[in-house]
C-alpha cells in the first residue's frame, strides 16, 4: 500500500499538538495600523481547532 500525500496547504497551516490540532489566526497580515496594539498581541497566540473541524483536518493531513 503506497503512503498518502498529505495536503501542503493544511500542513503549513495546522501543527499537531497534546490538546487536538492548532490554527493560527486570522487577521494579522495587512492593514495593521488601524489595529491596536493588543488586538494584534493577541492574535499572535494560536487556537486550538474546533471539534467540528477536526475530522476533515485529520482527512487532509493523515499522519498527524
Amino acid at each position: 500500500m503506497p503512503k498518502i500525500k498529505s495536503n501542503r496547504g493544511a500542513s503549513k497551516r495546522f501543527r499537531a499538538s497534546a490538546g487536538g490540532i492548532k490554527r493560527g489566526q486570522s487577521h494579522r497580515r495587512h492593514i495593521l495600523t488601524k489595529k491596536s496594539t493588543k488586538r494584534k498581541r493577541h492574535l499572535r497566540s494560536p487556537l486550538m481547532l474546533d471539534k467540528a473541524d477536526v475530522n476533515m483536518i485529520k482527512r487532509l493531513l493523515p499522519y498527524t
